[in-house]
């Protein structure tokens, strides 16, 4: 990553203001107030003049040559509620945000192209980032300075300073825009100066040996707090162990996936994930609940399951499928996108309980599950109250109890039941009702590796009619795909990532049905990606469509975060259409795109892990497998009881339209293809058999 060093000097030019009492919400109304998003309707009532980020609020800044004030956040943040009570509210700082700037809200999930431009700014400014997001630009969107969350005196300090600064100091505001801006474009990524012909199986192990030293072999995940699931990095470390039989690889895997289903990271009741973890051991979550973090997740639990049989992961996708089904599922089959962490504007009180409270509902049983998870009359967080979590050693707590560990389970699954009952009617956390394409393709993704790990129908049919919805709600006539849906609208053109993510999910809606209905869907949006966001010049993608209104920068998401990167999961997809549908340039792109990040993919294994998964690929070559019969259907799901990540499957009772299928099939037989490049072994009757040729 390039960097640029910029500096202002406006601390000493900021001035102090006083306080007064806040309004009552409802007293005002501003322009948000014609949005669905609930992030942007929770400022509706504001006293502060809000508007969404569009024409008319960039006209008014121009016209009366006001500086912006572009504030960035999401429905589930806590600190952006901090931020809204302390100063949005703020009859004071509302006047004064009024008259000297043009204030504009962003949902940063709804807007991730402004979002990336305005977090790099304010990255450049200070070296870090977050939300909320605040960020003070030019009347034509060139960013001057900014930052995250601020108290309220705070805020009106920096409002003023800035202000008074870019008044008196008019050329260096307009350098210190130009810088930023330059900055902000230049902040890309580096391509590698030596693209390698050949990926070695070997890089594998340079990755690991880098990435080793960060790795928690204690409490599992990164060697830090606060602590955040990195779903797409616990995938690549399981594909890497399959490939080299890493001890250490795998041990991280399994170590994190149990601790964190023991944490409070892990609602031991509701089933599903918070966020992250404040502390390094996964026990004091960040409440809020995100559809991507829970989606990825429960891919990653039911891949776990499949290499290990270990039947806890197994309870994981389950439960959490289970929160996804009652709290975050719409009745079309489209997917909500979060819970706050917030309930009666306190964090986290909708999931914690006091002794007596736990005590009273659970009443005989209540000191055996007590200790099964982890309550005490002090509180194992702060006010007494205790966060649930799952003791470490049933076996000990039986044998102390003198019970058997079925009779312990009963126990704890009817505590779990009548402890959901009692939340169930507790004021619940606000709920983020806006569904988004490309969390929704994780979600889909997710629905159908807990249908190959469980052979649960119900799944499948919910990956079904979510598939339905997006190609039903989300995507035009032209063939685009739009991002954001609620009230039955959908208007926000769609970014790289809602692509990305619903190529690979209806390419994994084929594998499970072998209906090429979904390849051809994928096929199309392929299509349709390469033609508005492709990079001539150096084969990546850009984040938004060429048909986009254009920001100060167009932008490129590269490295893997809690989400993979766009791109990589973009390569991804072109290698894996480039094997199902014979298409050579595909792959030949794909292997460009990680050529084009070889040196930071190497260096940087947690942030690259995608990338890394499409290195494994090309570093050994993979089984094409193809069945074709009756029972075509019925192998599959024996081939899906193992973790076979290097294995592309299609098939069907009949031969179909690709060409790997073409004069496979035999009368009267389901029969078996492994092949490699293209190549195919004789062909076998049993799952057995080929699972001996995938070496």
């Amino acid at each position: 990553m390039k960097r640029v060093l910029v500096t202002i000097c406006l601390l000493s030019l900021f001035s102090c203001a006083k306080s007064q009492e806040s309004n009552s919400p409802n007293m005002h109304t501003n322009a948000l107030i014609n949005e669905t998003s609930p992030y942007l309707l929770q400022h509706a009532h504001n006293p502060v003049n809000w508007y969404p980020w569009g024409e008319e609020a960039l006209d008014k800044a121009k016209k009366e040559n006001k500086l912006i004030l572009v504030s960035i956040g999401y429905a589930a943040c806590h600190w952006c509620h901090v931020m809204e009570h302390e100063s949005f509210e703020d009859s004071t700082v509302a006047k004064f945000m009024n008259d000297n700037f043009v204030a504009i809200k962003v949902d940063r999930e709804e807007r991730p192209d402004i979002d990336q431009v305005y977090m790099n700014a304010v990255q450049l400014i200070t070296g870090r980032g977050g939300w909320p997001l605040n960020c003070i630009a030019l009347p034509d969107g060139r960013p001057l300075y900014g930052g995250t969350y601020f108290q309220k005196e705070q805020w009106l300090e920096m409002l003023s300073g800035v202000l008074n600064f870019s008044k008196e100091n008019p050329e260096k505001t307009e350098e210190q825009a130009n810088a930023l801006t330059e900055g902000i474009q230049r902040a890309e990524f580096e391509i590698s100066s030596q693209k390698p012909d050949v990926f070695n199986i070997k890089d594998l192990d340079t990755i690991f040996k880098t990435w080793k030293g960060s790795i928690d072999y204690k409490e599992g995940g990164g060697n830090r707090a606060p602590k955040f699931p990195l779903p797409i990095g616990y995938q690549y470390l399981l594909q890497y162990d399959y490939l080299s039989n890493s001890p250490d690889a795998l041990k991280a895997v399994d170590l994190t996936l149990f601790k964190m289903a023991h944490g409070g990271i892990y609602d031991q009741i509701g089933g599903g994930f918070a966020r992250y973890s404040t502390d390094d051991e996964w026990k004091v979550p960040h409440f809020e609940k995100m559809l991507y973090d829970n989606s990825q997740l429960v891919s990653l639990y039911a891949s776990a399951y499949q290499q290990s049989k270990n039947p806890l992961y197994k309870e994981v996708v389950i439960e959490t499928l289970d929160f996804i089904e009652r709290e975050l599922t719409h009745e079309s089959g489209g997917f909500y996108s979060s819970l706050d962490a917030d309930s009666e504007g306190e964090e986290g009180k909708f999931y914690v309980w006091t002794k007596t409270e736990f005590d009273k509902i659970l009443s005989d049983d209540a000191k055996l599950l007590a200790e099964y998870f982890e309550v005490t009359e002090k509180g194992n967080w702060e006010h007494g109250n205790n966060i649930l979590l799952k003791t470490e050693h049933p076996e000990k707590l039986a044998a102390t109890f003198q019970i058997s560990m079925d009779a312990l389970n009963k126990k704890v699954s009817k505590a779990k039941v009548d402890l959901l009952a009692a939340r169930s009617k507790r004021i619940r956390p606000g709920l983020d009702d806006k569904i988004l394409t490309s969390w929704n393709a994780l979600m889909l993704k997710g629905y159908v590796d807990a249908y190959r790990v469980t052979d649960t129908k119900a799944y499948l049919q919910k990956a079904l009619k979510n598939a339905d919805f997006l190609l039903t709600s989300m995507k035009r006539k032209d063939g685009g795909l739009n991002r954001n849906f609620k009230n039955g609208k959908s208007s926000i053109n769609a970014f790289l990532d809602d692509y990305a993510f619903s190529i690979s999910a209806f390419v994994s809606l084929y594998q499970v049905t072998f209906d090429e209905k979904w390849l051809k869907e994928a096929a199309d949006l392929m299509l349709y990606a390469n033609k508005h966001f492709s990079d001539e010049e150096t084969g990546m993608y850009f984040y938004t469509s060429d048909l986009d209104a254009a920001l100060v920068a167009r932008k490129m998401e590269i490295a893997d975060n809690v989400i993979p990167s766009s791109n990589s999961e973009m390569a991804k997809n072109l290698y894996t259409l480039g094997q199902y549908l014979y298409d050579d340039a595909y792959i030949q792109r794909a292997k460009n795109m990680l050529g084009n990040i070889d040196t930071d993919a190497l260096k940087n294994g947690p942030y690259y892990a995608n990338w890394n998964i499409l290195r494994t690929y090309f570093s050994k070559e993979p089984y094409e497998v193809a069945i074709v019969g009756k029972d075509s259907e019925e192998f599959r799901k024996e081939m899906d009881a193992h973790y076979l990540p290097n294995v592309f499957i299609s098939g069907g009772k009949n031969e179909g339209n690709l060409e790997l299928l073409k004069d496979k099939l035999v009368k009267g037989k389901t029969t078996i293809y492994v092949c490699q490049n293209k190549v195919c072994q004789y062909p076998v009757n049993t799952v057995k058999e080929a699972l001996e040729l995938i070496k």
